[in-house]
């Protein structure tokens, strides 16, 4: 039986997220503030936390990143959980290590739906190292499948800038280059990338696409809108 966490300031909220995890099938334990969390922490773990932005004392971005740079916690899913719902925090949240977020108030079908596609993703097998991973180069980035890491070559130069992704951003820039000027529904991304088919969520593609041009800088350019499909690189010419 899976254990899934929920830090949640509000009682009421609090409760009806445990009773609908205990009648889907999860244990469930909930904690007020971030206190009680860390102590509980310090006994057992979780195969996935619920976390509140907004809590007293210390928020869940400061609980997310303290997860993060533990190598004991640090590959725990956390799902954010938050009543702003602004593209910053979002962001913000996505940058720092969340695996998804669910904006409130949301509907327990869809709580059960991204806890169970997190976890699948979480769970699947890491693949055999390759004796030759190969770069990934166009349009002056670089990407190494095997190490995960992303450089930036600046024009008229051979100096190459590191560029730090998230894992999501990361696995979108890849799906991109490998796939120069295919045009990507934001479904057919959310199948291919988050490996879930839940539908009404395109706005965190929306968010990761955001987010990943920003970081590539003039080069994030290359990844283009494609008006009422999608989005899709194209290599410059």
């Amino acid at each position: 039986m899976k254990k899934i966490w929920s830090v949640e300031d509000e009682q009421s909220i609090r409760e009806i997220l445990l009773y609908t995890l205990r009648s889907t099938g999860y244990e469930a334990r909930g904690f007020e503030d971030a206190a009680s969390f860390w102590k509980a922490l310090e006994q057992d773990q979780p195969d996935l936390i619920l976390l509140d932005i907004m809590l007293p004392e210390s928020d869940g971005i400061e609980i997310l990143n303290k997860l993060r740079s533990s190598p004991k916690t640090a590959r725990i899913p956390v799902i954010m959980t938050t009543a702003k719902g602004t593209e910053y925090d979002i962001i913000q949240a996505l940058e720092d290590g969340a695996d998804d977020y669910l904006v409130k108030p949301f509907g327990m079908m869809e709580m059960a739906a991204r806890i169970k596609a997190v976890l699948r993703r979480c769970e699947q097998p890491v693949p055999a190292r390759r004796e030759e991973s190969g770069l990934i180069e166009s349009g002056g980035i670089i990407a190494d499948p095997e190490s995960r890491k992303v450089w930036l070559e600046h024009k008229g130069s051979r100096e190459r800038e590191k560029i730090e992704l998230t894992r999501k951003e990361f696995d979108l820039l890849v799906l991109f280059m490998s796939h120069p000027s295919r045009a990507f529904s934001r479904d057919e991304l959310l199948e291919q990338v988050w490996d879930t088919g839940f539908a009404g969520e395109t706005r965190t593609v929306d968010v990761h696409v955001g987010s990943l041009r920003t970081k590539l800088k003039e080069a994030g350019e290359q990844i283009e809108t494609v008006r009422g499909i999608g989005y899709r690189y194209e290599i410059p010419a």
